[in-house]
């Protein structure tokens, strides 16, 4: 049987019949699986095409004695994946592509199997970090940042909830750093991301080359091989008042502890949480607070299913994608427009 996974990846044409580049990369060399997100234009934003190729990938490799370890990382200078394909996602809602439904099932299954691949998964999580990179990096054996990564889950300022499993790490950071990440959209850079729990090691930007060179043997890197991270973005200073807000279990006290806080991260905080579409924001605390109570990465990422699932039924995520990536006036008319009108019935709804 011929495997989907040797270095002759197959073009496919286009609607005009020129031969396309593959959207995912995935060859064998050596004892090295490695996958290679080529979107680079699109920031490696996820396709259903690549979800499918990931998949076929790592079903394939897991059987594959000569397979000891996989690596994936992203084609270009920007970073791993800026997350899914939010403009096809746009155009499923509308009914013109993919079923929303269908892609997030597809997808949340790729990352299952990545957090129970039974060999070792690197991360190479280079630059941007967003949403659906989250989802094909963290859960992962072996996560690396470099000097210039940035993890962030933004679907509030989209009118969504965090998916792809994330939510399963951000419940389990410290103090309030991951509700007040989630809720936000909040950027972690490299020593933010160590630690919070969603990476392992800092690598070299320009050792890149060398860490494939020396997976292709077999080696795979441990916390002992990395670098000094940068220092996290996020101090002792600003883990005060975010542990004083983000602790607490409404969104009204959340915004009432930020409004009593004197720091001026505290109010910056306050005014993007007033920017992000309120049924996400009031959505996404039940969810992480939820999360915090399941055992394991596949409960979460049922979990987000069903929550993306209703997502689908409400008006605020196409239009948070019009406002943000087709019209991107930056105006989002969110319905209700503020979170006090989000009611228990409406939560309890997306998780049901």
């Amino acid at each position: 049987m011929r495997r989907r996974t040797d270095t002759r990846t197959l073009v496919r044409p286009t609607s005009v019949g020129r031969m396309s580049e593959p959207e995912v990369l995935a060859r064998v060399e050596g004892a090295l699986g490695h996958l290679t997100l080529n979107r680079p234009r699109s920031m490696n934003a996820l396709t259903p095409t690549m979800i499918a190729d990931l998949r076929t990938a790592l079903r394939d490799w897991a059987e594959d004695p000569a397979v000891t370890a996989v690596l994936i990382d992203g084609a270009g200078e920007r970073g791993l994946c800026a997350g899914g394909d939010i403009k096809l996602l746009y155009a499923g809602i509308r009914g013109n592509t993919v079923v929303p439904l269908e892609f997030w099932t597809h997808e949340y299954e790729m990352n299952a199997t990545v957090a129970s691949f039974p060999k070792p998964f690197v991360a190479f999580m280079d630059g941007v970090v967003f949403g659906g990179g989250i989802g094909v990096s963290v859960h992962g054996s072996v996560r690396i940042v470099t000097e210039r990564s940035s993890l962030a889950m933004p679907e509030t300022a989209i009118g969504l909830a965090p998916d792809v499993g994330a939510l399963y790490w951000y419940a389990r950071m410290p103090g309030g750093l991951g509700t007040w990440a989630a809720l936000t959209g909040a950027r972690l850079n490299a020593g933010d991301a160590i630690a919070a729990g969603l990476a392992d090691l800092c690598w070299p930007l320009d050792g890149h080359a060398d860490l494939v060179d020396r997976m292709r043997t077999g080696w795979v890197p441990s916390v002992a091989d990395g670098s000094a991270p940068p220092a996290a973005s996020v101090g002792a200073a600003d883990r005060r008042w975010i542990d004083d807000a983000f602790t607490r279990d409404s969104i009204g006290e959340i915004a009432a502890a930020l409004t009593a806080r004197p720091e001026p991260g505290a109010a910056a905080a306050l005014s993007t949480l007033r920017t992000m579409s309120p049924t996400a924001v009031v959505v996404t605390l039940a969810a992480i607070r939820r999360a915090a109570e399941l055992p394991a990465v596949v409960d979460v990422l049922a979990q987000d299913l069903r929550v993306s699932s209703e997502f689908t039924r409400h008006p605020d995520l196409p239009e948070g994608i019009r406002a943000a990536l087709i019209d991107k006036d930056r105006t989002p008319r969110w319905s209700p427009d503020r979170w006090e009108d989000v009611t228990d019935h409406a939560v309890a709804a997306y998780f049901a």
